[in-house]
């Protein structure tokens, strides 16, 4: 058994490696010095727990560690930066679920005997742990299958569902203080009656979101995970869970109002859902919007030799074609050739916050030459040519001029004040809001339809021909 003062030290440490890792994760540069220090952190955080606890099953601890460990590495190992959003989803459930199942074993624990307050404040952590934890866990799973495509994108709009989860809610409220009034363990049936709303307001606050909410949602989603984590730590008395899920949680709440400002969007509006009512539908060329002309690779290559200024707009269509490292190439190509190459990121370009960045970081891209929408939009005007990669939502002008679009006021990327713009995309099927996009139909812009790395690649062939 370790010294209580040793183990306050321990966690003090790790809790600063977390505060430090966060501040590292805030920008490119230092992202991989911050996920060290919360990697070495949350192993001093560990082993201490492990070392400080009383009557552990060592073998039964053991398996359980070796069989996580191994899926865990399975699954970093195997995910695709195109899933990752997914992945990040599902692992908030296993942090709600824990949450759940150590409220229920806190509370059904026979060698609790508090009293008096005491009791009663440990009941009200038990019951908001709980129902926080349910709520993130039914919630991620919905998220998940959103986002992997095994549920529609679509938001479920029930008649009266605002009614529905103010009841549902009320209903948790008076449980919690019949709960709470509960002798013995005599409340664990109001417990599990709870668990259960919880889990419905979960499924039905997520499935209420639209597709074009989802990267917020993910932000969301983790800032419950953070409070569902701090919740179990006051269940638990350990100090350290609770100052780690406060972190994880205000950051995460934090971010969603970041992700909520680059949208134009009330944190309050994305959860009473309806925005991206439509799965994507296909505009038909040559309709109302005007003509969609498109270019050959060759003629795109041309164009980019030509110019002096280029920028190059990555959304989820280049994350799917895994088209980031041959663009890299083609934009060493063009610097070669002294042209000024730049890559812009919208805040909730892909699916999940930093999505692009990562992306390109993988791809060896220098951070320098990733810039942020607020630092770009500026210099379209003075680009002779914007190269745009399966983006669609990000570079909508009706998010600027069209009052009846659903994106109207969203902050965007100002691609059509470039002299030309060329986007690459399959089809012409809308992004992921569900809205066409009148950028196709300018006449400064032209249209290479095809698998973009395969395009990419073309072009590259094109310039190292040239």
């Amino acid at each position: 058994m370790l010294p209580e003062g040793f183990i306050t030290v321990a966690y003090l440490i790790a809790g600063v490696l977390f505060i430090l890792s966060l501040a590292g994760l805030s920008k490119q540069e230092t992202a991989m010095r911050g996920n060290v220090f919360g990697m070495i952190g949350m192993v001093l955080a560990f082993l201490v727990t492990i070392a400080a606890a009383k009557g552990l099953n060592v073998p039964v601890l053991s398996g359980c560690i070796i069989v996580g460990a191994v899926i865990g590495s399975v699954l970093a190992v195997r995910v695709q930066m195109t899933s990752m959003p997914q992945l990040v989803a599902i692992l908030h459930s296993f942090v709600g679920l824990a949450a759940v199942l150590v409220g229920f074993a806190t509370y059904l624990d026979p060698e609790s005997h508090l009293t008096g307050a005491a009791a009663i404040i440990h009941s009200v952590e038990i019951f908001a742990g709980v129902f926080i934890g349910a709520i993130t866990f039914t919630g991620s799973v919905i998220a998940w299958g959103k986002l992997q495509g095994v549920i529609g994108s679509r938001p479920l709009i029930l008649p009266g569902r605002h009614l529905l989860n103010v009841a549902a809610i009320l209903g948790s409220a008076v449980l919690g203080y019949l709960f709470i009034g509960a002798e013995g363990h005599t409340g664990v049936q109001l417990l599990i009656i709870m668990t259960v709303i919880a889990g419905l307001i979960g499924i039905h606050m997520v499935m209420a979101i639209g597709g074009a909410d989802m990267p917020v949602v993910v932000s969301m989603l983790n800032s419950y995970s953070g409070w569902a984590a701090a919740a179990a730590g006051f269940m638990l008395s350990n100090d350290l869970l609770i100052i780690t899920g406060a972190l994880v949680g205000s950051s995460g709440a934090i971010l969603s109002y970041i992700m909520c400002e680059a949208m134009n969007r009330s944190f309050i509006s994305v959860i009473l859902g309806g925005f991206g009512t439509s799965s994507g539908a296909t505009p038909v060329p040559g309709g109302e919007a005007g003509e969609v002309t498109s270019l050959r690779v060759d003629e795109v290559a041309d164009l980019l030799v030509h110019a002096k200024n280029v920028i190059v707009v990555p959304g989820y269509g280049m994350a799917v074609a895994q088209a980031q490292y041959p663009l890299y190439e083609v934009a060493k190509c063009l610097k070669a050739l002294d042209i000024n190459v730049r890559f812009a990121i919208h805040p909730v370009a892909g699916r999940l916050p930093g999505h692009m960045n990562v992306l390109l970081a993988e791809a060896k891209v220098p951070y320098d030459l990733v810039l942020e929408m607020e630092e770009i939009n500026k210099d379209f005007p003075e680009t002779d040519v914007v190269m745009v990669i399966g983006a669609n939502d990000i570079v909508n002008p009706g998010a600027y001029d069209d009052p009846n679009s659903p994106i109207y006021g969203m902050p965007v990327l100002e691609v059509w004040n470039a002299k030309q713009t060329v986007v690459m995309k399959r089809g012409m099927a809308s992004g992921y809001a569900g809205v066409d996009n009148p950028l196709f139909y300018r006449e400064n812009n032209d249209m290479l339809f095809g698998d973009a790395k395969e395009n990419v690649l073309a072009i590259l062939s094109s310039l190292n021909g040239a």
